[in-house]
């Protein structure tokens, strides 16, 4: 898989991508993540990517010319599944998306800026757009980062144990069960003897109790199908 990410603030991004399990990926060969600076696609000899909104109204616009320039560029060297723009009135992101895109092959995600790009990039370009909640932050840098590790993550061989992100929160619409590990007994707090019993059917039977009770007290919005 490829993922390129369109930005103005392309040191940002180089923290969340160089280490952990986003670092073995593209170590491995699993996944490669190209940032690209829209600043180098620029004309104007400040390297100025935004201006005034027509119209009037407080804050900058990026404007059109380099952020086109630089899709059209990636464009002609490859065929792009999905180009994503992260704004705050975009899709919410959920598990499922983050499972349907991590089964195609070539991504772009445009971070946007300022009050956010001239629409017409919107309305020619982008096929999907993406929010991580209902607030807004200073740029769609971190929104990418924390898009690009939910996708990754899901890529076989990316995890030690394959079946980790099968079992997570959100894969079956049920939270995770409680989880516990050495010592078994910590200032008088014990691990829950079926966890220590052996008795494997048991252990699943309780881990799906404790996920559907703890899924029932923090978000029966994911029972009930909203």
């Amino acid at each position: 898989m490829r993922i390129d990410i369109l930005t103005i603030l392309p040191d940002l991004l180089q923290g969340p991508f160089s280490d952990s399990i986003l670092k073995r990926a593209q170590e491995k060969g699993l996944a490669e993540i190209h940032i690209h600076n829209i600043r180098d696609y620029s004309t104007n000899k400040h390297k100025q990517v935004d201006d005034y909104q027509y119209g009037g109204g407080a804050g900058m616009v990026m404007s059109i010319e380099p952020i086109a320039a630089l899709i059209e560029h990636l464009q002609s060297e490859r065929k792009y599944d999905e180009i994503i723009y992260m704004t705050p009135d975009g899709e919410i992101l959920e598990q499922a998306l983050s499972n349907r895109l991590s089964l195609v092959d070539n991504i772009m995600i445009l971070c946007g800026h300022y009050k956010g790009v001239d629409e017409r990039i919107r309305e020619h370009y982008i096929t999907r757009e993406v929010s991580i909640g209902s607030y807004v932050l200073s740029g769609g840098e971190l929104a990418a980062a924390v898009l690009t590790d939910s996708i990754i993550r899901l890529l076989p061989g990316v995890l030690n144990d394959e079946t980790s992100a099968l079992t997570d929160s959100f894969q079956d619409n049920l939270l995770s069960p409680p989880v516990y590990t050495r010592p078994p007994e910590y200032n008088g707090w014990k691990v829950p003897e079926v966890l220590l019993s052996g008795d494997f059917g048991k252990i699943e039977k309780w881990r799906e109790e404790q996920a559907l009770e703890r899924t029932k007290q923090r978000r029966p919005d994911l029972l009930n199908g909203e």
